[in-house]
């Protein structure tokens, strides 16, 4: 698949704010501070669709832009900022959650992690919510350039252990970097097969 078109559509504070249009969704999410917004501005080709920021927590409504006019790119906040207050953080959660479970476009949630750290709890509680619930989903490893390859494959060992754990079949990985733009296109094609078998 090829971007040839993404275009900021709305930002939302809640789910019923949302669009009500039917095109399938596809979200992403990560831990604050992950790269989320450069993943998504690499996978669009346009380094300022989603705002980027040194400071972690920026993303702080669902954000929804229109790819190729045919399916909706979703931005969500990331989870487990510390520094926001806990009456903040927990509006977050709620909303996020309510989008998640309850919103009927969606069709794929990309969890994002830094492939630099071993497993998070967070990330791991995350990703064993969204099974419980039944919410489809995918990973993806950021900010590869930052580590040798042999470190990334140890991390990546790590985490898959820490995962079967909990899972049987562990589910589709995918890793990228933002800087080198490597992952752009088995992302997309894996976006565009999802399409094609809906």
């Amino acid at each position: 698949m090829e971007i040839t078109s993404a275009i900021f559509k709305i930002s939302c504070p809640d789910r019923k704010s949302c669009p009500k249009e039917t095109v399938p969704e596809f979200s992403f999410i990560g831990r604050s501070n992950v790269g989320k917004s450069s993943l998504i501005n690499f996978l669009c080709g346009n380094k300022k669709l989603a705002k980027t920021s040194s400071t972690p927590g920026k993303t702080q409504l669902i954000n929804f832009f229109e790819i190729n006019h045919t399916w909706n790119l979703v931005d969500l906040p990331g989870y487990g900022y510390a520094k926001v207050s806990k009456g903040k953080r927990d509006v977050f959660e709620q909303f996020i959650s309510d989008y998640l479970l309850n919103r009927e476009q969606l069709i794929n949630t990309f969890v994002l992690i830094d492939c630099r750290l071993s497993p998070q709890k967070i990330d791991i509680e995350f990703i064993n919510w969204c099974g419980e619930k039944n919410i489809p989903f995918s990973l993806i490893f950021t900010k590869i350039d930052k580590i040798s390859s042999s470190e990334l494959q140890k991390k990546m060992a790590e985490f898959k252990k820490e995962l079967l754990k909990y899972w049987d079949d562990l589910p589709p990985i995918f890793t990228s970097s933002a800087v080198s733009l490597f992952g752009k296109e088995k992302v997309l094609n894996y976006i565009e097969k999802i399409l094609k078998s809906n």
